[in-house]
């Protein structure tokens, strides 16, 4: 084999392990900052949520110290929408929850030489503490709707100041979905840092 054919080997054979080497590193990357975007957007949501919950709380205390139908009525429709919208968020992010699992699950069963094994495997357990809290998020939920479908429209005084206690209950999912949300968006930020600190290592 002359030198011009070993040289052209060489070459061919260095470029090909340079890029299997880089291959899904630039995709983890564009993968985490999208995932960093989607907490934004989230957060942003959350926090939307737990503000439109205590005016219509607000609303609700009025309504009931006034006795007045109209305002009451109009608290309990908007409760109503409330609760549809975060049904369907709370749906959403779960279905994203999963897919950061599997996602950090391939993660760690790819890792070889070189990968902090370790980082992906934290990372995994991060994503399904976040899965499993969104489902409990969604239960709950249910399950104070539940229980609003009896209570609402009652004028009986029980039955307002268990609406009221329940409309409490929602808040407090809201603002725990809140602290959440950030918590998940260091999460991600963490996993950013890592990607550039491991991409750094090898170049």
């Amino acid at each position: 084999m002359n030198r011009f054919s070993s040289a052209f080997i060489a070459t061919v054979l260095l470029s090909a392990g340079a890029a299997h080497a880089q291959w899904g590193r630039p995709h983890e990357q564009a993968q985490n900052r999208q995932e960093v975007r989607q907490d934004k957007r989230e957060l942003r949501d959350d926090r939307r949520d737990v503000a439109e919950l205590e005016d219509t709380l607000a609303r609700f205390d009025r309504a009931w110290s006034r006795q007045d139908e109209r305002e009451m009525s109009m608290a309990e429709a908007k409760l109503r929408e409330l609760l549809r919208q975060e049904f369907a968020e709370s749906r959403s992010e779960l279905r994203d929850d999963k897919r950061e699992v599997r996602r950090s699950s391939h993660e760690e069963r790819r890792g070889g030489w070189g990968r902090p094994g370790m980082d992906d495997r934290r990372d995994r357990r991060d994503d399904q503490r976040d899965a499993h809290v969104e489902a409990a998020t969604l239960r709950t939920r249910a399950a104070i709707a539940r229980e609003l479908h009896y209570v609402m429209g009652s004028r009986d005084h029980w039955d307002l100041q268990r609406q009221r206690n329940l409309i409490v209950q929602l808040i407090q999912v809201a603002r725990d979905e809140v602290r959440q949300t950030k918590q998940e968006l260091r999460e991600d930020r963490r996993e950013q840092r890592e990607d550039r600190r491991d991409h750094r290592r090898r170049y």
